[in-house]
């Protein structure tokens, strides 16, 4: 198992390279109940992404754009189980990626299950899953802004593996996951979350109870296979119409016009940061 980039640990996040959609009220069903017309035009992004633990160079990012096989580029934008320095990533070089074409992806690594075997900074419990994930939510929000990602964009939430069979826990990250997402939509972010097909993402996608649950989801599923469509394990009519992402390769150390970086590979065809 590749490392995952919470504390201690690896991760990284990903671009795509194919086209680039702006699509007035997508998705606006599944995100809020507010009106559609209170929304931002969701900006939808169809290719290739990487993600890589720390956010390359801007010179990196122009060699790698050149070679035009990612249009995509996933960034941690806080989390305090964030496991990289993110030393590149400012305003300034957000809008300088957006501006050479990349689609951002903005990641937030959370607080994780109380059942997680990790050595993660902050975790909740069962008791404090909902303030918890208010809490990470305004922070993520603050954190989008900052880089200059505005309103009707997308944050996708870290959540690693963990024992869903436990139902306390899984619960538990539910109540989590559920008060990030009414809080980012709250103030007009859209709500995604990155997980495993095995344990966090299948949680998410399997809930009976839909209530404000993530519009977007981001599965790992390490096969190989660039597709959102043909290996989607759950649900065929769920998370349609621009609403998913497929991490399909983990640690793939590539080297492209003379930079190299170890990122993950995915399949996009999901909401990317709208950049002010």
């Amino acid at each position: 198992m590749p490392k995952h980039r919470l504390s201690r640990r690896g991760r990284h996040v990903a671009l795509a390279v194919t086209g680039v959609v702006v699509i007035a009220g997508a998705g606006i069903t599944a995100q809020s109940s507010m009106a559609a017309s209170a929304w931002p035009a969701q900006k939808t992004y169809v290719g290739r992404a990487f993600d890589t633990c720390t956010a390359p160079s801007l010179t990196a990012m122009k060699a790698w754009k050149q070679d035009a096989y990612y249009g995509g580029a996933a960034v941690y934008i806080g989390g305090r189980n964030r496991g990289c320095a993110q030393p590149n990533l400012t305003r300034s070089w957000v809008k300088s990626v957006d501006t050479l074409g990349w689609r951002i992806i903005p990641l937030y690594v959370g607080a994780q299950p109380p059942c997680q075997k990790s050595g993660n900074k902050e975790r909740f419990t069962s008791a404090t899953a909902a303030s918890v994930g208010a809490s990470n939510a305004n922070d993520a929000v603050a954190k989008a802004s900052a880089l200059g990602m505005k309103t009707g964009s997308p944050i996708y939430l870290n959540m690693e593996a963990y024992d869903t069979a436990d139902k306390a826990c899984n619960d538990a990250t539910l109540a989590y996951v559920r008060s990030f997402t009414r809080t980012l939509r709250a103030k007009s972010y859209r709500a995604g979350l990155y997980g495993f097909s095995s344990s966090s993402a299948k949680a998410v996608a399997t809930a009976k109870d839909r209530t404000d649950l993530p519009g977007n989801l981001w599965y790992a599923l390490w096969n190989g296979q660039d597709t959102t469509t043909k290996d989607w394990p759950w649900d065929p009519k769920l998370y349609t119409g621009h609403s998913r992402a497929h991490q399909y390769k983990a640690n793939s150390k590539e080297t492209r016009r003379g930079h190299t970086l170890t990122v993950d590979r995915n399949a996009w065809d999901a909401p990317v940061a709208i950049i002010g």
